[in-house]
């Protein structure tokens, strides 16, 4: 944080950017600034027009600046979560620790119960036994001491313990938190004014401040805490109102409420929205490809009816369904599912195929894709003032082989025949292969498989299966963090593939971010010929505001639930009860709040279709509670109603549930096959912060032109056992998958030449003969 703050100052001492690109699009912005970044000195030199290069450098010096206090902001949140994080630690062990002092306690108030059942009308008898009971155990004002450190934390109180770990990082966010330009999106700018007053009183050495500061903000906890009485007047505590002050900083920039000026990642959302004005014309359109109505009144009725009508369809059928039932407190229990038989011929069928499928190479695989496709074609320097490459195709090949794989550019080099240098290879992946261009060459070999017939018996094409898995970081890496459910350092590869099997877009998240956010962004900002409109899922996709968001932008949500007992079912009011499914139904939906914020989730979902915003983003504020944010409780409403009719349809429909399992095992297969593709190792060794995406890019070009291969390959096998007789049906072909790899060579050749003479092993002195 110490040192990214020096890089902010040094950038703004350079150049005063915003002003000089008030006029100009985002969009505009960071094309250039990218241009320049992958230009080297001497090619800038080389820019024969001034102006153009002044104008590249400045755009690069913006986005520098802007990602620069993106990363700060980042940074500060991790301290935060750190911060509170040990806190909770230190509570756990100091409630261990006074566990014996509180049954000790315990055991003397129950000698006072005792002392009073036995005197019940005397109090003089009662006042001296208790008296007794207390000296015995040192006084009265010795067991209050021994109370207060217990008393002080008890219902999980962790926040007195924050100072102690706050204190050793105070300097470096005090500096942070007067770099960047925190401002409050709301009219309640209480927050804002506290940090301005705490930032005032950094190096006072006083306990106490004056109470000239509002803390509205704070829950009564912190309030409690901050507050104090001194000399008959209320004061605030400073250490403990600097702790209070900070976290609500991170929680506000979570939730949206506060955001960094300049920034992106943790920016005013509410200013890229598109203005209602603008939205009015565009929402006709968009609520009939929703086959919503346009008013507000008109969809909540058009949700009651909806939500009406599956609840009594699944009531009426309950006694039919005798694989649902319900335990004594109402949670529902359902068997589960038996698994489907295996057609007897499948076994012969697999084995005459992989019989027929040809050996292939990954870089032969690669360069057949190329002379088919010709991916490389989105591949290129930025600016076209970079030197000719000679053969660039082979050399794309190359760094594609070496990055996805993770050998990296020296042994692809080593290994290349003198084909390249590493140099090379490592500017190649720099300069001329950029994420969009590796989304671009993925469009490519999807749109090619598409073409064909098999990838069709193994799904629509109109879903996708989200899902994320471990991808290990060096230490040394600003993105990486231990992740709690891996239990090991690193980030989160998070895929969407086609329920044909093809992977359509990846991103990297960092451990600690909510899976769910980044959900809908792989169908929205997938461009390829495949365009699906379901989106399965593993249990972190049933996320209320995810199934709000995702219905609003016309995505069916299919998540796969692999536990009840936190799920949440709700009903249209309290006055409608059901004969069979009642008390499944404990909760009722808050229709007046979704009419009276649906124009503000239009104006949201309307900003999503036209590229303003990422559902990423908005997700990432919604994940956070915040009182003032009324978005993430509007989505919360129509979620709440959307997730109630998926869940009554996918308990009481078997089939149902079997294609759910069925389809998400899909992208778990891929995880595994993409793991068999980066056999260079598990770690990525890279500690860019634009290379843990880049690399997860590379592995599913790779992984797409193998299935883009494979299916050419089986597909011409089949062609072969049909003409031999051999029975292919549809059904059995439906259950072959393109991560086949059995006859997919990794390494290449080994040959040992035993005519070679042997090597001599004299032992030669280095420097005297030992007598």
């Amino acid at each position: 944080m110490r040192q990214w703050s020096h890089r902010l100052g040094w950038l703004e001492s350079i150049l005063t950017t915003r002003p000089l690109l008030v006029d100009i699009a985002r969009t505009k912005v960071q094309p250039c600034a990218a241009e320049a970044l992958a230009l080297d000195v001497a090619d800038m030199r080389r820019l024969q027009i001034v102006p153009r290069r002044r104008a590249l450098l400045v755009c690069l010096l913006h986005q520098a600046q802007v990602q620069t206090r993106d990363q700060l902001g980042e940074m500060f949140l991790r301290r935060m979560r750190r911060t509170r994080t040990l806190a909770k630690e230190k509570l756990t062990e100091l409630q261990e620790h006074h566990r014996e002092l509180e049954e000790h306690m315990l055991a003397v108030f129950a000698d006072v119960i005792d002392e009073t059942i036995l005197n019940p009308e005397d109090n003089v008898a009662l006042g001296q036994g208790v008296r007794d009971i207390l000296k015995n155990d040192g006084g009265a004002e010795a067991l209050r001491e021994r109370y207060e450190p217990v008393s002080a934390y008890h219902n999980n109180h962790y926040r007195p313990l924050m100072w102690p770990i706050h204190r050793p990082h105070r300097a470096a966010i005090f500096r942070l938190s007067q770099l960047v330009k925190f401002h409050s999106a709301t009219q309640d700018a209480s927050l804002i004014d506290a940090l301005a007053d705490i930032q005032s009183y950094q190096y006072t050495r006083r306990d106490y401040l004056p109470a000239l500061i509002s803390l509205d903000f704070a829950s009564v906890r912190w309030q409690a805490l901050s507050k104090s009485r001194q000399k008959m007047e209320t004061v605030l505590d400073r250490r403990q109102l600097e702790v209070c002050v900070f976290p609500y900083l991170a929680q506000g920039l979570q939730s949206g409420d506060v955001y960094i000026e300049g920034s992106e990642a943790v920016a005013d959302y509410r200013q890229q929205l598109i203005p209602w004005s603008a939205c009015v014309l565009r929402l006709p359109a968009s609520c009939q490809a929703l086959q919503i109505p346009e008013t507000a009144e008109s969809f909540v009725t058009h949700l009651k009816q909806r939500l009406r009508e599956v609840t009594e369809r699944v009531d009426t059928s309950f006694p039919d369904n005798a694989e649902l039932t319900f335990d004594d407190t109402g949670t529902p229990h359902r068997k589960r599912l038996k698994a489907q038989p295996i057609p007897e011929e499948l076994e012969t069928l697999e084995a005459l195929l992989k019989e027929r499928l040809p050996e292939r190479h990954l870089l032969d695989i690669l360069k057949n894709g190329q002379d088919g496709v010709g991916y490389t074609r989105h591949f290129g320097p930025a600016s076209g003032v970079d030197r000719k490459l000679d053969d660039p195709i082979a050399r794309y090949l190359l760094t594609v082989f070496g990055y996805a794989c993770e050998l990296g550019a020296s042994q692809t080099a080593r290994h290349a025949h003198n084909l390249v240098r590493r140099q090379i290879l490592r500017r190649m992946n720099a300069q001329h292969i950029t994420s969009a261009k590796l989304e671009a060459a993925l469009r490519d070999v999807i749109g090619e498989y598409t073409r064909f017939e098999l990838p069709f018996l193994w799904g629509s094409g109109q879903a996708a299966i989200a899902d994320g898995t471990h991808i290990e970081l060096i230490r040394n890496n600003l993105l990486g963090a231990h992740h709690v459910r891996y239990g090991r350092f690193g980030g989160i590869a998070y895929h969407h593939i086609s329920d044909t099997y093809i992977a359509l877009c990846s991103h990297f998240i960092a451990c600690g971010v909510w899976e769910a956010v980044y959900i809908l962004d792989g169908l929205l900002k997938n461009t390829s010929a495949l365009q699906p409109d379901t989106l399965y899922a593993d249990t972190h996709g049933q996320s209320e505001p995810v199934f709000g968001l995702a219905t609003l932008l016309g995505i069916k949500l299919m998540p796969r639930m692999r536990t009840w007992n936190d799920v949440t079912f709700y009903r249209i009011d309290r006055s409608t009860t059901y004969k069979h499914i009642d008390r499944l139904l404990t909760q009722v939906v808050d229709w007046d709040l979704i009419e009276r914020y649906w124009q503000d989730m239009m104006q949201v979902v309307l900003s999503i279709q036209a590229g303003k915003v990422l559902p990423s983003m908005l997700l990432q504020k919604l994940g956070v509670y915040s009182r003032k944010n009324h978005l993430y409780q509007a989505f919360s409403e129509v979620g709440r109603v959307e997730r109630t009719i998926f869940l009554l349809e996918y308990m009481s429909d078997p089939a149902m549930r079997q294609h759910v399992r069925a389809e998400t095992t899909k992208v778990e297969s891929y995880n595994n096959f993409t793991d068999w593709l980066a056999f260079g190792g598990p770690v990525l060794r890279s500690g860019d912060p634009v290379e843990p995406e880049k690399r997860i890019k590379y592995r599913d070009l790779v992984a797409n032109a193998v299935m883009l291969h494979n299916v050419v390959d089986m597909t011409n096998a089949l062609h072969d056992l049909q003409r031999e007789g051999v029975c292919i049906t549809p059904e059995l072909v439906a259950r072959f998958s393109p991560y086949l790899t059995e006859h997919l060579k990794r390494f290449g050749q080994y040959l040992i030449d035993m005519n070679a003479p042997p090597m001599p092993l004299d032992i030669k002195p280095l420097f005297t003969t030992r007598a």
